[in-house]
């Protein structure tokens, strides 16, 4: 059995994978990085100290299910956040530096790819589409909140950003409004836990949607003043998701509405796209606006931070390698 380790070392997150050469997948490891209680995020250099010293036991990891030496056909890794010219983060650096590392040693390909294209990557396997080569693609994380205009060439993704935030993004919103609950870094998973049993349309945040162009500050600053005036943290946390999915839902019709894009598919990736209550609530309000939009979700899963994607860019460029284009 030959295969494909992929790897990712993003801000929060140290992600391997392995797909075997048929794209299954055979292992696929997210450990998110530790940060101290109270705190709303990681410097660089910290992220980068805990990738590094999670490399030797990832590395047990992919040798308890293949044999390295034997079985592995090539490395991919992620070496930027964006398939840009100039695009750069530092704790790229250790899945990028890794990866060659590992290839280098055993004498197969590397190949290196954008942690954007990664995400695309994994969402087309786990959502099962868009099935077109041209989609809008909306990548929301605490790093990340952008509308992209997305063409798939086989190998990979050219990406044209249409949409972006002007200030927060979208999972900073979040952990903002959730550490000042006192809920723990990162704080998605425990404010959607809260904010079902909060009760919805109980208070409201306002969204702000001006064009493409989408803005979290204004929505942070009112949701911690209604903390602030003693409103119960589950009305707030519900409150949170439905600004987030008036947002979604404005930045996604305004798209439509631009001249030539002649796209209905929107393929949704990242972590706070992850949430279950974003994704059915956008559902039913798209629905009802127009029923010729088709919504697209990753794996929860894999729509955080992961190296499948990654893995399986590696296999597409593996197999074009193989057939010598």
């Amino acid at each position: 059995m030959r295969c494909i380790l992929g790897m990712d070392t993003s801000c929060y997150t140290t992600s391997i994978a392995l797909v075997d050469l048929d794209g299954n997948i055979l292992l696929s490891r997210q450990i998110p990085l530790e940060v101290e209680p109270g705190q709303r995020g990681l410097q660089q250099s910290k992220a980068l100290f805990q990738h590094l010293h999670r490399l030797p036991h990832m590395a047990s990891e992919v040798a308890r299910v293949i044999d390295p030496k034997n079985e592995l056909a090539a490395v991919c890794a992620t070496c930027r956040p964006r398939p840009v010219e100039g695009s750069y983060m530092p704790v790229f650096m250790v899945s990028h530096l890794t990866g060659q590392a590992f290839a280098n040693m055993l004498g197969i390909p590397y190949y290196a790819v954008s942690h954007q294209e990664s995400h695309i990557q994994a969402g087309l396997y786990s959502a099962g589409g868009p099935c077109s080569q041209r989609f809008l693609a909306i990548h929301l994380s605490g790093g990340t909140s952008e509308l992209l205009k997305v063409n798939d060439v086989g190998t990979g993704f050219e990406i044209e950003i249409l949409g972006a935030t002007q200030d927060l993004h979208a999972g900073q919103f979040v952990d903002r409004i959730g550490v000042a609950m006192g809920l723990q870094f990162p704080a998605g998973a425990h404010l959607e836990e809260l904010a079902r049993r909060g009760k919805d349309g109980y208070v409201t945040i306002p969204f702000s949607v001006k064009g493409l162009t989408i803005s979290f500050s204004g929505p942070e600053t009112h949701a911690q003043r209604l903390l602030d005036r003693g409103v119960d943290k589950a009305d707030v946390a519900i409150a949170v998701y439905n600004c987030l999915v008036s947002t979604l839902e404005r930045w996604i019709l305004n798209a439509m509405d631009i001249p030539g894009t002649n796209v209905k598919d929107v393929l949704l990736v990242g972590g706070v796209a992850s949430s279950a209550i974003l994704r059915q609530k956008l559902v039913d309000r798209l629905r009802k606006r127009d029923e010729s939009i088709r919504l697209y979700f990753a794996d929860p899963l894999l729509s955080k931070d992961n190296a499948v994607g990654t893995a399986l860019l590696g296999l597409k460029l593996y197999r074009r390698s193989r057939r010598g284009g």
